[in-house]
């Protein structure tokens, strides 16, 4: 056979191009973070279109060691649409708790088994391996300022929990005020708020706040 001329070599659409460069972009930015080391943190961004916005440092490091000291020794720690805080969780090293990821982006899979994927529409659709009520502590942050979306999550995080819950959630959106928001959290899962404010990486127009249903840490000065 004689060589293509020009006009024979298949050519990519602009979509199909686009979509290629944007794979091997993402894929030479967030390589593999396991290797031999489980704890290596990978370099996996905020992302805004999937209403992505993570704690500042500060604040994921609180949230981490508060989860850490509920969950205790041998405990399992569920970080639903929190992935500052697991990847917090991932660098402290910690190897005497278990830690999964319930994420809708799924870059988390580099992660292995500790991802699950999760979509708050359906809020009950976990593997198998996944026992109900088999988690310490559930640290939550519903990914919109919803009704229906901190109803859909709180049905996992009630799945998910043994009892002891951790949920962080803006105090405005459709909620008119902090009070409101509040009161939905407490109707919801039983959840009162801290003095604790957590801060994220950027300004965000909403203030959110923490809530638990339990005696905790984030109540008092560090």
């Amino acid at each position: 056979m004689g060589d293509l001329e020009d006009d024979d070599v298949p050519q990519l659409s602009s979509h199909a191009l686009t979509a290629l460069q944007e794979f091997y972009a993402e894929k030479n930015q967030h390589t593999d973070p396991g290797g031999d080391d489980k704890y290596s943190v990978g370099r996996i961004e905020e992302n805004w279109q999937l209403s992505q916005f993570w704690y500042n440092q500060e604040t994921a490091l609180r949230l981490a060691k508060e989860a850490i000291a509920v969950a205790g020794e041998g405990g399992r720690i569920a970080c639903v649409s929190t992935p500052s805080v697991y990847q917090k969780l991932r660098e402290l090293h910690r190897e005497d708790v278990a830690v999964y990821i319930f994420e809708y982006d799924r870059r988390f899979a580099i992660y292995g088994e500790e991802f699950i994927f999760y979509d708050y529409n359906n809020p009950l659709n976990f593997p198998v391996n996944i026992v109900p009520h088999s988690f310490d502590i559930v640290i939550a942050d519903p990914p919109y300022l919803s009704e229906e979306c901190l109803r859909k999550t709180s049905e996992t995080i009630k799945y998910l929990t043994q009892d002891k819950i951790l949920l962080c959630t803006g105090s405005s959106g459709l909620f008119s005020s902090g009070a409101v928001m509040e009161e939905e959290a407490a109707k919801l899962l039983e959840v009162k708020m801290c003095k604790f404010i957590p801060k994220h990486t950027r300004t965000l127009a909403n203030e959110f706040r923490c809530y638990v249903n339990y005696d905790s840490g984030l109540n008092y000065d560090v």
